[in-house]
């Protein structure tokens, strides 16, 4: 037999994939809903705290604990079932139970949860939910029962599965602060796919929550963001206008872009976290497979007028803070142009400035060197005529024409000595 090393983490993650099994319920039963969130920091929290926090609830009832490092739980507590997740920004507990409440979504339901347990949570809710499962009734049954329990207005009801149960909800916090999920499941279909319908709509109604922070989010900045476009397009304008104060502009615009890029590193999370909560709510959906029911809305269709309106308002403001720091990117470009621009406008002032100052300068040197010329010359003669004048007065020629023949030659004798250590200078 061949042998072969199996990698590290091979069986971990097949066993991923069946690590999350959906409950098997039977009508009529109900679950009660919770998911805990750290206001701040989420992702970068202490999960000791989630899994101690876990332990207290298991004491409670005397169950054992989940394997070190487990990330769910599923299992019996008293005479309840518990599923516990933990995910990368928040936690959810779900207990089911057997039987329903006399009284349709009794608030006491939720007293499955411990209030001192409650208040130990190592964060806030972020939603509940009751779901009551029910044997389904005639339709004329089920009618009466969605009026008494859902607000007519936002009710969205359908059949799911192929028609295997009935699904109704309004998305509304009850007087007892969760939401309303109703079941009405068909006398033959099999436990686990109620428990597949049970899990879809409590994660149908968390993820949605957790996209809706993104929406807080859009909204908390888009008064500063329509405040830096205002300013971000004035700026542009007037890098236009001449005798502007450059050094303003660039101190203003390069405070845009930073607060521009410190928006984005805030929010660059969540509105990411929001893109992927929003593709899970459209998956857990559309895998109810609905079919209308009575003409009311489906759950697709709700989330089509009151749910996606809320998200293309975080994608454009996604879209808009990326559009102002590109744009603010191509100012600086400009602005950064306009200035080499007018640095090398003043430099070529001053290399004509510099062009002319060489010239007068030049002109003077020549100045100077004819002066030089006249006077070098002046004391040649003179010295050479102390040697001449006894010569001419033996020759019998008068002084100041042997003095005169001497000029000439002698200024001459000097230009030229003058050109060529000038030449011999250049060269060098």
């Amino acid at each position: 037999m061949v042998t072969i090393k199996d990698h590290e983490l091979r069986y971990a993650l097949a066993n991923e994939l069946h690590a999350r099994p959906f409950p098997p319920l039977r009508a009529p039963c109900f679950a009660a809903y919770l998911a805990i969130k750290r206001p701040a920091d989420a992702v970068g929290r202490d999960r000791a705290e989630d899994v101690a926090h876990l332990h207290a609830l298991l004491d409670r009832y005397g169950a054992s604990y989940p394997p070190a490092g487990a990330n769910h739980y599923f299992g019996q507590i008293g005479k309840y079932q518990l599923k516990w997740e933990q995910h990368a920004e928040f936690i959810t507990y779900t207990i089911f139970g057997e039987g329903i409440a006399q009284k349709p979504f009794d608030p006491k339901v939720f007293d499955v949860f411990p209030a001192e347990w409650l208040e130990q949570a190592p964060g806030v809710r972020i939603t509940s939910a009751l779901i009551r499962v029910e044997t389904r009734p005639d339709e004329a049954e089920m009618e009466e029962k969605l009026k008494a329990w859902f607000v007519p207005e936002s009710l969205a009801a359908s059949r799911v599965l192929d028609g295997a149960a009935n699904v109704a909800a309004d998305f509304r916090i009850d007087e007892g602060g969760h939401m309303r999920f109703a079941v009405f499941a068909d006398a033959g279909i099999s436990e686990r796919r109620t428990g597949r319908i049970v899990t879809r709509l409590a994660e149908i109604e968390t993820y949605k929550a957790m996209s809706m922070l993104g929406l807080a989010r859009a909204r908390a900045i888009s008064e500063r963001l329509a405040e830096i476009e205002d300013e971000l397009s004035d700026l542009v304008t007037g890098l236009g206008q001449g005798g502007a104060d450059r050094e303003r502009q660039l101190a203003d615009l390069l405070g845009l872009a930073a607060e521009l890029e410190s928006l984005h590193a805030q929010t660059s999370f969540r509105f990411g976290a929001t893109r992927a909560y929003e593709a899970i709510v459209v998956d857990r959906i559309r895998v109810l497979r609905e079919d209308r029911w009575g003409g009311r809305q489906t759950l697709n269709e709700f989330m089509m007028r009151r749910y996606d309106p809320a998200m293309r308002t975080v994608k454009s403001a996604e879209d808009r803070l990326r559009d102002m720091a590109q744009r603010a990117n191509r100012a600086g470009e400009l602005l950064r142009t306009q200035v080499d621009v007018e640095r090398s406008a003043q430099n070529q002032k001053v290399l004509e400035s510099m062009d002319r100052r060489a010239d007068l300068q030049l002109r003077l040197q020549e100045t100077v060197e004819g002066l030089s010329v006249v006077a070098i010359s002046y004391y040649a003669v003179s010295l050479l005529a102390i040697l001449i004048e006894p010569l001419a007065y033996k020759a019998g020629i008068d002084k100041g024409w042997a003095k005169a023949g001497l000029v000439i030659p002698v200024v001459l004798a000097v230009w030229l000595t003058g050109k060529a250590v000038r030449r011999k200078l250049i060269h060098k």
